[in-house]
């Protein structure tokens, strides 16, 4: 891999980088920054956790002016998870270029606190779109000036139903001059938006190789009823991890779950979408900080968990949905490190297991306890 000493930027983006501790470029970063920095526009296929935000990140801010009191670069994402960490990393990346400001613009957050922050004249702005019209609207927010759009977790968010929005504000962008879209998959929505707003674009392509692909070792436990509490809780204590996310399927599952771990000793918190999102950044934080060891969320609240170092992800409840299967256990095994997943199941739930198994292409062990209290495998 290339250092980052290799690209041609400011003294104080290559201060910050190192500062943020890093000297080689992933493969997306390698392929994506010097094309981004031609000015080229860019439809970049990567796995998540391959460093994306850095791959459009340090043009972004590169490119971006800290003597111009207006909007320049503009990051579309889906959740506020996401807004909210990629504005971390550009915030980190921004740190020496002095006068640059970053704002990110979601729902769930007073609308006035956000005014506040774009009367200070932010340079950059990442946002979602439904929070981001809203701005519009209120003409709380002008884009006359971004001459550098990004659309991250493109797939995602269009599959979310922000089609709509998502080019209504492109539209809005008279003298948006690159326009760069990061995907994990290049559906036939992504395809579209390309088709209208790009020109020339360069293709990347980072398939999963075996140095950047998840290294990720499946387990699965016929275990139901109050039994699957009791052997979730003996496996969280053998293996002692230091960081775990368990998926459930409702958010009364996951607030009740997160109570019984509690209760059990486990130093363990929900993440739900009615929590108020103050209560949600400050339980990522908290989690991303290692204060919270079991993090018991739903699939929808997860969507904006971007911890490099989690080392178990539990199913407690079979996913509705065969992809779903994939994106939770993706949530460990990142940035090079090993990860352990476990999913429990029922008799009936068996052959559901054994579709999301072909469908995902899983190499699953299936354990069990012993008479001893010990983990071992099962069989068939």
């Amino acid at each position: 891999m290339a250092d980052y000493q290799t690209l041609a930027l400011s003294p104080e983006l290559h201060r910050a980088i190192e500062q943020m501790g890093f000297t080689e470029m992933t493969e997306i970063q390698e392929k994506a920054i010097p094309v981004m920095l031609q000015g080229k526009d860019i439809i970049a296929k990567a796995p998540t956790g391959t460093g994306k935000t850095c791959a459009f990140g340090i043009p972004l801010i590169e490119g971006t002016d800290p003597k111009k009191s207006f909007v320049q670069g503009l990051v579309l994402c889906p959740t506020r998870e996401l807004c909210t960490q990629i504005t971390d990393d550009l915030r980190r990346l921004a740190k020496f270029k002095e006068g640059l400001q970053v704002v990110s613009l979601y729902g769930g957050q007073p609308i006035a606190r956000q005014i506040t922050a774009l009367r200070r004249h932010p340079q950059v702005v990442v946002a979602t779109p439904g929070r981001l019209l809203d701005h519009l609207n209120r003409r709380t927010l002008r884009l006359d000036g971004v001459t550098l759009a990004v659309l991250d977790e493109a797939d995602e968010m269009l599959d979310m139903g922000f089609m709509k929005d998502v080019r209504r504000i492109l539209d809005g962008l008279k003298n948006r001059r690159q326009m760069v879209m990061f995907s994990a998959t290049i559906s036939r929505e992504v395809m579209d938006i390309s088709w209208l707003y790009q020109r020339d674009e360069v293709e990347i392509t980072v398939k999963p190789v075996e140095e950047s692909e998840p290294k990720i070792t499946q387990f699965s436990m016929l275990s139901t009823g109050s039994r699957k509490l009791e052997d979730l809780s003996a496996i969280l204590r053998i293996k002692d991890y230091r960081r775990a996310i368990i998926f459930c399927n409702t958010k009364y599952t996951t607030a009740r779950l997160s109570e019984q771990l509690r209760e059990r000793g486990f130093d363990a918190e929900c993440l739900h979408g009615d929590m108020r999102q103050q209560e949600r950044n400050q339980m990522m934080a908290a989690f991303k900080a290692g204060k919270i060891a079991v993090l018991v969320s739903t699939d929808v609240a997860a969507r904006g968990i971007d911890v490099s170092d989690v080392d178990a992800v539990f199913n407690y409840e079979v996913p509705l949905e065969n992809e779903y299967y994939l994106h939770r256990i993706g949530r460990t095994g990142r940035a090079r490190r090993e990860g352990d997943s476990y999913i429990f199941f029922s008799e009936e739930e068996k052959k559901h297991l054994g579709e999301i198994i072909r469908y995902t292409r899983s190499n699953v062990t299936r354990l069990r306890f012993n008479e001893n209290g010990q983990l071992v495998e099962a069989g068939d």
